[in-house]
């Protein structure tokens, strides 16, 4: 069984950058640097939406204000996100298929997916 573990979520003040974690585990020897990683988040009130996704086998993907970069020695996927504003506010969340592609059309068709960490950019 595969789980992803979300962390590193916390309270930033505006225009600041936070780094968050996603940590995936699964039988003995599992590795996830040939997956797809998909970093997701759902604000209150709205719907979840998608972020980012590094694919598999790519130590690291940028688009607009947020990168994903893995370290494969570790075995985690991180999130970075800068300028952070107050609509940034949500509950973000990784989940993979166990592919290789990005292809995966919405957060409710992957496989596994993480319970998620907090991220709150407040003054």
């Amino acid at each position: 069984q595969v789980q992803l573990v979300e962390s590193g979520g916390g309270l930033v003040r505006p225009g600041g950058s936070l780094r968050i974690s996603c940590a995936p585990s699964g039988p003995s020897g599992f590795t996830s640097e040939k997956y797809a990683i998909g970093w997701f988040r759902q604000a209150p009130g709205k719907e979840r939406e998608g972020i980012l996704c590094i694919s598999g086998g790519a130590t690291g993907t940028i688009k607009d204000r947020f990168a994903i970069d893995r370290d494969n020695v570790k075995n985690i996927i991180y999130l970075q996100m800068n300028g952070l504003t107050p609509e940034d506010t949500a509950t973000y969340y990784c989940a993979t298929d166990l592919k290789d592609r990005c292809d995966v059309p919405s957060y409710s068709d992957y496989m596994y997916r993480g319970q998620g960490t907090q991220v709150t950019v407040s003054s």
